[in-house]
């Protein structure tokens, strides 16, 4: 064991007892049953939607039990540190309405990187030292790669554990040598457990857990020749954890392994343990099997994937909400969102992501909204990311409006669903601007069904000169069926199908021919609707174009 002198020469001089940081961190004084959880992204990558997940749980539950949600980011790992990262946090936190209680600059119990927390953690690795839990470890790569090996060659755990553990048990001169040369070391946690030892846990999803006790003496705080001198994740989470209070870890089912070590932690540091909940994985159908949602395969993992295509957040609320708790699913959104989630129905089989039926869940979704409310939303979304589209909605509200009530509004008893998210609207409404619309001008072009260039022609330029703009929808659509009679069309699809030879198409194909030219399309809402909305100058003006 060091002398007490040896181990406080290691640190700054200043460095608070544990005493200070558990007057500056106190207590929170909540009632019983409220829950402190926390959730703690690392910006070494983008956010995963597993992360938005678990989130979305953390806020949830502490909310409904009075207590408060923290986001703590943990950036112990600065050489992977992705640049805007944290900013990419933020932006998925604020976009689907899970903005923490604590972070940042905002709550008590900061700083909430722990990069910026180097004291708080010298301090507590101090006193592990000081009561010889912990230890200086001075291996080098070299011997540290060849004790793994070794461990293989024999089929032995890997780790650093027993007689593998070069400086466990090295005597206070040795240090105290290899302090004098200048050596760089880590310190290591002095673990109590022994081979076959087990440790049991209660997880809050899976109930009674057991696994082999933790043997491995985890590095808890990195290099001497780093600055600045920052932890693991095991220890730093250890310690944040007991000193914001934090009382309920909502976390994925990978860390279950490695609570053994995270509750020796705890009992070696005389903190209160935190309660645990590993969540199962989202996953995704690949054939007949399943598997992990991956960051590297799956672009729908991340959370900037649904943002950037204009995901409405309450309808991918609503759908992970589902995930957590079947139950949800069953109830209308607004209720869902409403209902507290709950840990005992946290099913321990990973659920499947299932972008058709999200996509279904937010077509009902839009299609509950009003046009202005519709217009508002998109237009918020396409300040960042399409924005064109901002100075259209902006310029040409009132048509936006008249083209998102063609086929909807509450008088329709089946109204549109071809809007799923903000950044279809160009492709489902865009036609309805002339600003956004390119002229079908092409009469090769394939939308208009192989018919020959110059029908084509023909009979758009008559469309054009004897163009009606008529009220009635079936007297309007007469003037489609009136020409494909002079062109030669058969009057319906049957009786074209009957002979194809005497005929370029039938009325199904003429009427195609203006379906293209006024929306670029061969799939439309109600073509007099279309027609009516863009008024009778600019079906012309399309129709003209194509009649060249």
């Amino acid at each position: 064991m060091l002398d007490r002198a040896v181990v406080d020469a290691l640190f700054p001089s200043d460095l608070p007892e544990p005493s200070h940081w558990e007057e500056q961190y106190p207590p929170r004084g909540l009632a019983e049953g409220a829950k402190v959880t926390r959730l703690g992204p690392s910006p070494t990558g983008f956010l995963h939607i597993g992360g938005l997940y678990v989130g979305m749980i953390d806020r949830d539950i502490a909310t409904h039990s009075g207590g408060s949600y923290i986001v703590r980011v943990e950036d112990t790992d600065q050489a992977r540190e992705v640049e805007g990262a944290v900013d990419q946090f933020n932006r998925a936190f604020a976009y689907f309405g899970i903005q923490p209680d604590e972070a940042d600059s905002v709550g008590a119990y900061g700083p909430y990187h722990q990069s910026q927390r180097e004291q708080v953690y010298l301090t507590y690795v101090r006193e592990l030292l000081r009561q010889d839990k912990a230890y200086l470890c001075f291996a080098t790569k070299e011997e540290l790669a060849d004790i793994t090996a070794r461990q293989q060659a024999t089929k032995l755990p890997t780790g650093y554990y027993g007689r593998w553990a070069l400086w466990r048990d090295k005597t206070a001169e040795e240090v105290q040598e290899a302090l004098d040369a200048g050596r760089p070391y880590v310190v290591r946690f002095r673990s109590p457990g022994k081979a076959g030892e087990r440790t049991s846990f209660v997880d809050a999803i899976r109930g009674q857990l057991e696994h082999d006790a933790n043997r491995n003496d985890v590095v808890v705080l990195k290099a001497s020749d780093q600055s600045p001198r920052l932890p693991t994740y095991h220890f730093a989470h250890a310690v944040d954890d007991h000193l914001m209070r934090v009382n309920l870890v909502i976390r994925g089912e990978e860390w279950i392994s490695s609570v053994p070590t995270h509750l020796q932690l705890f009992d070696a540091l005389g903190f209160e343990r935190v309660e645990y909940a590993h969540i199962a994985p989202l996953m995704k159908q690949q054939g007949g099997s399943r598997r992990k949602l991956s960051k590297r395969k799956d672009p729908e993992a991340s959370v900037e994937y649904f943002i950037e295509a204009g995901f409405p957040a309450q309808a991918v609320q609503y759908y992970l909400r589902g995930l957590v708790n079947a139950r949800l699913a069953e109830l209308p959104l607004a209720e869902a969102l409403e209902s507290p989630l709950t840990l005992a129905e946290c099913g321990v089989a990973g659920p499947l992501v299932d972008l058709v039926k999200l996509d279904d869940i937010c077509a009902d979704y839009v299609a509950t909204l009003s046009g202005e409310e519709i217009v508002e939303r998109i237009s918020v979304w396409a300040a960042t990311y399409d924005p064109e589209l901002v100075e259209v909605l902006s310029s040409a509200r009132e048509e936006a409006l008249a083209a998102l009530q063609v086929e909807r509004g509450p008088e329709v008893s089946n109204p549109r669903k071809d809007l799923r998210k903000w950044s279809d609207f160009r492709s489902a409404y865009g036609f309805f601007f002339p600003s956004l619309f390119e002229l079908v001008t092409d009469r090769t072009d394939e939308r208009l069904g192989g018919l020959s260039p110059e029908l084509i022609s023909a009979f758009a330029a008559d469309f054009a000169d004897g163009y009606a703009d008529l009220e009635d929808g079936q007297e309007w659509f007469g003037q489609i069926r009136e020409l494909a009679g002079k062109h030669g069309f058969a009057p319906n699809p049957k009786e074209f199908k009957k002979n194809p030879d005497a005929y370029p198409g039938s009325i199904k194909e003429a009427a195609q021919l203006v379906r293209v030219a006024l929306t670029g399309s061969t799939r439309s809402p109600d073509l007099h609707s279309v027609a009516r909305t863009l008024g009778k100058d600019e079906v012309l003006r399309r129709v003209r174009a194509l009649a060249g």
